[in-house]
C-alpha cells in the first residue's frame, strides 16, 4: 500500500465556479457508485460472509467501514438519508460478520476487479494513473467536512491506479455529500424531509426514495410538515417556495464542493475530465447503475 498523499504539487487558479464542481461530480459519481452493483463486489462480499440477495448488507459494509466499527446511531447520522430502523438492520451486525479492516481490504479488491472487468487492459493505461494523480490532489485538498470524508481521507492509498482513482473519487464525493448535509441543515430540512422535498421537485419518483427505509407514515408526516411551511402543495408537488429552497440547497452544495478543485488549474481540471471519460463510459455502459436514482443526477 502506498501512503503518499500526492497533494504537494500544483497551486491551481484560486477560483472555481460551482458549476464546474457539479460537472466533475457528475463524472466522478459513476466511478464511485458502480462498485455497489458490480458482480465482482458481490463476490468479495459473499466471501466475507455477507448476504447478497439484496445490495444493502454489502453497501452498508463497504461505505461505513472507513468509520471503524461504528454503531447504528453514528452510521445513521453519517449517511443521513436512511431511516434509523433500516440502518439498525445492518449495523453493527456488519462488524460481527467481518471486521472493518477486512472489509476495507475486500473493498479495494472489489474495486480493482470491477474496473479490470469493465476496462480490460485499459485499467492499466497511462491515462488511469494520470487521472488518479490529479484526483488525489483534489482529494488531498478536501478539508474534511464530516465523518465520511474524514474517514476516507485518512485511509492509505492503494497502489493500483484504478483503485487509487476510485478512492480519490470516494473522498471527493463524500466531501461533497458532507457539504450537502450542511446545506440541508441550513435549509431546515431533516433527513426524511430532505427526501420528500427532493422528490417534490421531480428528482426521482417517491417510490425510488423508498429504498431509504422510511415508512409511509413517516413520509406523509414529513410531507405535512413541508406543506405547513408552504414548500409543497396538497398533492406533494413543490411550490415555488419549495423549488427555490431546493435550488438554494443545490447552490450551497456546489459552493462548498468547489473549494478542493482550486488545487487544479483549469487545464488540469479539463485533463482530468478527459481522462475520466473511459471510466464514466464504462460505468454507465455496463448497465449496472440504476437509470433513476436518489441523487437526481441529470435532473437537478
Amino acid at each position: 500500500m502506498d501512503t503518499d498523499t500526492g497533494t504537494d504539487a500544483g497551486t491551481g487558479t484560486g477560483a472555481v465556479e460551482p458549476a464546474a464542481a457539479r460537472r466533475m461530480w457528475h463524472l466522478l459519481e459513476p466511478v464511485h457508485a458502480v462498485v455497489y452493483y458490480a458482480p465482482e463486489a458481490y463476490e468479495e462480499a459473499a466471501a466475507l460472509g455477507y448476504g447478497t440477495g439484496e445490495r444493502w448488507p454489502a453497501y452498508f459494509a463497504w461505505r461505513a467501514a472507513p468509520l471503524g466499527a461504528a454503531g447504528a446511531e453514528e452510521t445513521t447520522a453519517a449517511f443521513h438519508s436512511f431511516s434509523p430502523d433500516m440502518v439498525a438492520r445492518y449495523v453493527p451486525e456488519s462488524w460481527r460478520i467481518a471486521a472493518p479492516d477486512a472489509v476495507l481490504a475486500a473493498r479495494t479488491r472489489a474495486v480493482t476487479r470491477t474496473y479490470a472487468a469493465l476496462l480490460g487492459p485499459g485499467a492499466d493505461a497511462p491515462g488511469v494513473a494520470e487521472a488518479a494523480t490529479l484526483a488525489r490532489r483534489v482529494a488531498g485538498a478536501a478539508v474534511p467536512a464530516g465523518p465520511l470524508s474524514a474517514a476516507n481521507a485518512a485511509l492509505p492509498w492503494p497502489g493500483e491506479p484504478a483503485a487509487a482513482l476510485w478512492q480519490a473519487a470516494t473522498v471527493i464525493r463524500e466531501h461533497r455529500g458532507d457539504g450537502h448535509l450542511r446545506a440541508l441543515r441550513e435549509a431546515g430540512l431533516d433527513p426524511v424531509e430532505s427526501l420528500v422535498s427532493f422528490a417534490a421537485i421531480g428528482a426521482a419518483p417517491p417510490e425510488v426514495f423508498a429504498s431509504r427505509g422510511w415508512t409511509p407514515t413517516a413520509w406523509e408526516a414529513a410531507r405535512s410538515r413541508l406543506a405547513a411551511r408552504g414548500l409543497v402543495d396538497a398533492v406533494g408537488a413543490a411550490t415555488e417556495a419549495g423549488r427555490e429552497l431546493r435550488a438554494q440547497v443545490e447552490r450551497r452544495t456546489d459552493e462548498l464542493a468547489a473549494a478542493p478543485w482550486r488545487v487544479l488549474s483549469d487545464d488540469e481540471r479539463e485533463h482530468l475530465a478527459k481522462a475520466l471519460e473511459p471510466f464514466w463510459v464504462a460505468a454507465i455502459g455496463s448497465g449496472l447503475l440504476p437509470g433513476v436514482n436518489t441523487l437526481g443526477i441529470g435532473k437537478v
